[in-house]
Parts: structure tokens; C-alpha cells; sequence
């Protein structure tokens, strides 16, 4: 199997709104994938389409070679609230999670509890932001799914337990042969642990690949005001800002840039998923490099 979830023109209405539109994406098996859009762009329905939770209103959907669905068991899931039941305990839990999966690593599980500090008989409603974030993690781990799914789990954490939740993501894949897709708003977290990107807006994928490559294949040229219609084959537009003397464009070139016209310089991550957003947003501002 080379892809852990296929779409051809996975389209999701609800009444008269798109949230995904003629979807068509890949996502390569082995890897930690970053899914990252503004709100409204549809990932939390790509996500929930994925587990099915939802149905699709049009096109094809397939997880680890089978509709949504059919492999619950070698799928996990963390939803944006990372849910919990308040007044069960932490071993509540762990084992409503044996009684549910059948692959389920009891050891792997409270070794991950013991780690963390936590106390197996406190109520999960006593639990911090994130120590339940934590814990919703270890019940969607300790299902050794082969596709692991998080729907912004760290969203609402603060730095410290966020870099904890993502250092313990980043250890269980390490440890496991698992693919990852993982939603979120905070770029710098999808920079230290993903090697893939999907940049999603108003339904619809606007660029997916590798990290090192896309960032390697961007570049942002600033020089005298043109028309960007004059750039060579092979440099595909991404982003135009104008001032009354100066261009600056974001392309995507397989090739070295050397134009002396243009002050060329690369893109860190954050910078090209901006120059999507802001491209697909309409809007006109020039895109400067987070310092």
C-alpha cells in the first residue's frame, strides 16, 4: 500500500455550502503529514470524512485501501477538543479502550500514563488541558493504528504542554511504523514535525508534497515593478504584491533562479503557506519573512 488515503473529487455540502469541493488529494504511507488552512477551509471535514464520522456528498474516499470506516481499528483519532469522559477515571479509560480495540497495547498504555505523571485512578475531569490532550493521545496510540489523525489537538494548550504533547507525537513515531496527518494553525509546530504539507483553502488543495522539496522549489523575487506575465516558462506563479515602483512574486521553479533583475531568496515554511493562504484570500498585501 503506497497511500494511507485516496480522494478524487471528494466534495462535502451541507445545504447550499461547500465545506470541500472536487477534493482530490494523496497522502503517501510513512509519513508525518501537516494539514494546515484557514478556519472554514474544510480540514475538520476532510479529517472527519477520513474516520467516517461523515459521509461524502460526492467522489471517492479511501483509508488504508478501504471506504472510511471499515478499518476503525487501525485508525486513530484526537479531535480538536481531545474529548474525554469527565467523570471517568484515567484507568476508566484505559480500559474502555482494551474493551473497544482489539489490538490494544495495554503495557504501551500505561507505560505512556506512568510517564507522564499521572495518576490512573484521578478523574479525567480533574485533568489539566493538557494532561487530557495527553491522554486522548494515549487511547488513539495505544490502538497501534497504522493512521494516526489529530484535529488541532494542541489549539488551546499552552507553549509548554503543547511542546510536551508534540515531543510524546514525535516519540511514538518514531517508535512505530504509523502515518500521521496532523491538523493545524501553528506552522512552527508542523515545521519541527512533519516532512509532508497540504495546504487546503475553501475546499480545496492548493499545493501538497514533501517539506524539503517545496521549500527548496519556492522562492519569493522582489525587483522593479512588472507584469508577472513576462516570467519565463517554468517559474508557475503562486503570489503577486505590487507597489507603485517594486514587485514582489512567490513562484514555484524546479530550476536555479539567475535573473539578475530579481533579488532572489528562499522561503522558510511559513512564509510559502502565507503566500497560499493570501493568494487564494485575494488579497494584495506583500508577504514579509516572520523574524
Amino acid at each position: 500500500m503506497t497511500d494511507v488515503l485516496h480522494a478524487e473529487r471528494l466534495t462535502k455540502s451541507y445545504g447550499r455550502r461547500r465545506a470541500l469541493a472536487d477534493c482530490t488529494l494523496r497522502i503517501p504511507a510513512g509519513r508525518v503529514v501537516g494539514l494546515v488552512g484557514p478556519n472554514g477551509a474544510g480540514k475538520s471535514t476532510l479529517l472527519q470524512l477520513a474516520c467516517g464520522l461523515l459521509t461524502p456528498t460526492s467522489g471517492t474516499l479511501s483509508v488504508l485501501g478501504a471506504r472510511p470506516g471499515a478499518r476503525l481499528a487501525q485508525v486513530g483519532f484526537v479531535a480538536q477538543d481531545t474529548p474525554v469522559y469527565a467523570g471517568l477515571s484515567i484507568a476508566d479509560h484505559l480500559r474502555f479502550g482494551a474493551h473497544l480495540n482489539p489490538g490494544w497495547d495495554a503495557g504501551l498504555a500505561e507505560r505512556r500514563i506512568a510517564a507522564l505523571g499521572l495518576d490512573p485512578e484521578q478523574r479525567a475531569g480533574r485533568l489539566s488541558g493538557g494532561q487530557r490532550a495527553q491522554l486522548a493521545l494515549t487511547l488513539a496510540v495505544a490502538k497501534r493504528p497504522q493512521l494516526l489523525i489529530l484535529d488541532e489537538p494542541v489549539a488551546s494548550l499552552d507553549p509548554l504542554a503543547r511542546r510536551e504533547f508534540l515531543q510524546s507525537l514525535m516519540e511514538f513515531t518514531a517508535e512505530q511504523e504509523t502515518s500521521v496527518v496532523l491538523s493545524s494553525h501553528l506552522i512552527a509546530d508542523l515545521e519541527r514535525t512533519c516532512d509532508y504539507l497540504i495546504v487546503l483553502t475553501a475546499g480545496r488543495v492548493q499545493v501538497a508534497g514533501e517539506v524539503d522539496d517545496l521549500v527548496g522549489t519556492h522562492h519569493r523575487l522582489t525587483g522593479a515593478r512588472c507584469d508577472p506575465a513576462t516570467l519565463p516558462g517554468g517559474q508557475e506563479l503562486i503570489y503577486a504584491g505590487h507597489t507603485t515602483k517594486q514587485s514582489t512574486l512567490v513562484v514555484r521553479s524546479t530550476a536555479p533562479i539567475d535573473d539578475p533583475a530579481w533579488v532572489v531568496e528562499s522561503l522558510s515554511l511559513e512564509d510559502l503557506v502565507l503566500a497560499y493562504l493570501t493568494e487564494a484570500a485575494g488579497r494584495t498585501r506583500v508577504l514579509e519573512p516572520q523574524r
